[in-house]
């Protein structure tokens, strides 16, 4: 993490100095805002925490609660989430803080007793080199508590709107209106209406409120599906037992149902997920009688021999299985598809709600948010082109498609009791959390191509960079101080594209070298980074160029280096040495990744870290026609000021 570029300043170098605007912004509730998002969640504070970045943004967010979400709900932190969360330099807190799931154990019916269980494997969580972040188990109050207090340090000092209920959403025909979304919020104490009514006028605004959306309907959207007919109740508790993978993962399939325990933070405290049944269960299912004893009751008869004591309940809840899903994320008519933008979009729960055993709905909900937050502030920036919003729905409601075909296949293997010959294989379902585990890692989703994402005609040059999927990070030595650092921790939540320029084998201050040909072409006049940033601003504030060597870091000095890799920055002019890396010598990048030693390949990272394209380090006309796609030209009649973009 950087700090210091325009003055030493006294103190946490984590608390930003707070922008000049916020001494014209109302102390209460505003009648106007760039961005309203509606819902503290986990897609609603990931939103807002991301818009925090660009102080110069009004971003409003409201909530219907009295105060933030203090216990319960979901608990299973993906790696990409932990990926996400290092944008926002969050990572080391949350893994300290949290349970590390390391490995799995299922456990099924025993051939010789089958009222008992037996343990019938153990295997890792997550693959080797999947991601450089681990599983994690967090309770979702605290990860929310994450992303406030960021909010709280960055230069906004934006704080949630609570005990405000948003009942209708309605945008103006008037596509030249300032602010045409304008939405009703209603004050509510404990849930309840107090009678007073406010209206709040946006540019855009974000449903982030669950699958009761009243954004949802405003819009004319509903959620589409099933229930299973099956549910499930949840308990977080402090308990004894002899059952002895109480502190890993498992999941137990018994003749009498299925639980899955859940490790959590802190070494005492452990979830379990519990299956009802529709028969044996009947009665506290039909009158909604359910009680933290009657579910621990269930848990002892599915667990048998073993037997859990519960001592304490932090928190509980009885859940009916179902997938749903939205056909579209955002307001506009499918008839108008392509001629008109939207100005209202939802994500998280008000579009797609599934099953929580396979750990997915806050990970994707944080998901939806990291897509959509860079897309709406660089359009009210005025860096991206309008157009990009578009892609939001188009990219996230394929990946909750997707989650929904998984949570269903998911849900009824776990749940599955075999007979005759599956009978023999106890290890099914374990060989489909295996298969499976790039999807639940959350590093399995792949963008299609699109004005942000290329097609792959270049991708031999770099086969570990899969476009359309997430940069999958990978150890390097910084060149200027010698540190060893993940190359994906270079991608903050700036809203910054990544150029990442794998050199050829010439060395960097070799006349034939490909990488300096390009560095001098990108500190050019005709560059992108020259065509796309706007006057002002730091050269690597809308494209962030950076190149790992194939050189050893004791072999090259940073007087080998092209200017383009020694930016100067802030109101002083200092030089960023921060933008060269070689390979560790032990984890060779070249040799993870795949990428071509002879030819070198550019990486181009989109802000939220998903590759974009892959191209030559020659191929200059290509770069700036893919990024012209999706950046607003200098000069060109889209302005710079926030919001100018908005109005058209």
């Amino acid at each position: 993490m950087q700090f210091y570029l325009d003055g030493y300043q006294p103190g946490d170098p984590f608390v930003a100095e707070p922008h000049p605007s916020l001494a014209e912004r109302p102390s209460g509730l505003p009648e106007t805002a760039d961005v309203l998002i509606i819902g503290c969640g986990p897609a609603g504070l990931l939103l807002a925490a991301q818009l925090a970045e660009f102080p110069e943004i009004h971003t409003v967010i409201v909530d219907r609660r009295d105060g933030p979400l203090e216990v319960g709900q979901a608990d299973g932190v993906a790696c990409r989430t932990v990926e996400m969360f290092e944008a926002f330099g969050l990572a080391d807190q949350l893994v300290h803080e949290g349970y590390q799931v390391n490995e799995v154990t299922f456990w099924r019916p025993d051939p010789e007793d089958r009222s008992s269980i037996v343990r019938t494997g153990r295997i890792n969580d997550v693959e080797d080199d999947l991601s450089e972040m681990p599983h994690m188990i967090v309770n979702q109050a605290r990860m929310l508590a994450y992303l406030r207090d960021h909010m709280r340090r960055s230069a906004t000092r934006a704080e949630p709107f609570y005990g405000l209920h948003a009942t209708e959403v309605r945008v103006d025909p008037d596509t030249t209106a300032e602010h045409p979304v304008e939405v009703t919020l209603q004050h509510v104490a404990d849930f309840e209406p107090t009678g007073e009514v406010s209206t709040l006028r946006a540019r855009y605004v974000v449903g982030c409120d669950g699958s009761r959306s009243a954004t949802r309907e405003s819009i004319g959207r509903r959620l589409e599906g099933d229930t299973t007919n099956q549910s499930w109740g949840v308990l977080d508790v402090l308990a004894t037992t002899d059952f002895p993978d109480i502190r890993l993962k498992s999941a137990i399939t018994s003749e009498q149902g299925s639980v899955l325990i859940i490790p959590r933070e802190g070494g005492y405290l452990v979830r379990l997920y519990i299956e009802l049944d529709n028969d044996r269960d009947a009665e506290m299912l039909r009158d909604r009688s359910a009680t933290p004893d009657e579910l621990a009751a269930v848990a002892n008869r599915i667990l048998h021999p073993y037997s859990i004591d519960v001592r304490h309940v932090g928190w509980w809840a009885v859940y009916e299985v179902g997938q749903r899903l939205c056909a579209r994320f955002d307001d506009v008519p499918d008839d108008e598809d392509g001629t008109r933008l939207p100005r209202v979009f939802i994500a998280g729960d008000a579009c797609h709600t599934h099953s929580a055993k396979a750990g997915q709905g806050m990970n994707v909900s944080m998901a939806d948010a990291w897509n959509l937050g860079w897309k709406i502030a660089t359009v009210l920036r005025g860096t991206s082109r309008p157009e990009v919003l578009r892609t939001y729905s188009e990219e996230r409601q394929e990946v909750a498609r997707e989650l929904i075909d998984f949570d269903r296949e998911f849900a009824a293997l776990f749940s599955e009791r075999p007979d005759g010959d599956e009978a023999d294989d106890p290890t099914r379902f374990q060989r489909y959390f295996r298969e499976q585990g790039r999807f639940t890692a959350g590093v399995a989703n792949r963008y299609r191509p699109s004005l942000l994402t290329a097609a792959p005609t270049h991708q031999h040059l770099a086969e570990g960079f899969q476009i359309g999927m997430r940069f999958h990070s990978a150890p390097v030595i910084r060149m200027a101080d010698a540190k060893p650092v993940h190359l994906g921790h270079a991608h903050r939540a700036d809203g910054a594209w990544r150029l990442h320029a794998f050199a050829d084998r010439a060395h960097p201050g070799a006349p034939g070298s490909r990488l300096r040909a390009l560095a001098d072409f990108l500190a050019s006049a005709d560059s992108p980074i020259a065509r796309f940033t706007p006057p002002g601003a730091d050269p690597d504030s809308v494209i962030d160029f950076r190149a790992v060597l194939q050189q050893g870091h004791r072999d090259v000095t940073v007087e080998d280096l092209p200017p383009a890799l020694l930016p100067r920055k802030g109101r002083f002019g200092l030089v960023d040495y921060e933008k060269v890396c070689c390979p560790e010598p032990a984890r060779d990048v070249f040799e993870l990744r795949g990428v071509d030693r002879d030819a070198g390949a550019l990486v181009v990272v989109r802000p939220d870290q998903h590759v974009a394209h892959v191209l030559p380090l020659d191929a200059r006309d290509e770069l700036v026609d893919f990024l012209r796609g999706a950046l607003v030209e200098v000069g060109t009649p889209t302005g710079r000021r926030p919001g100018a973009a908005a109005s058209l």
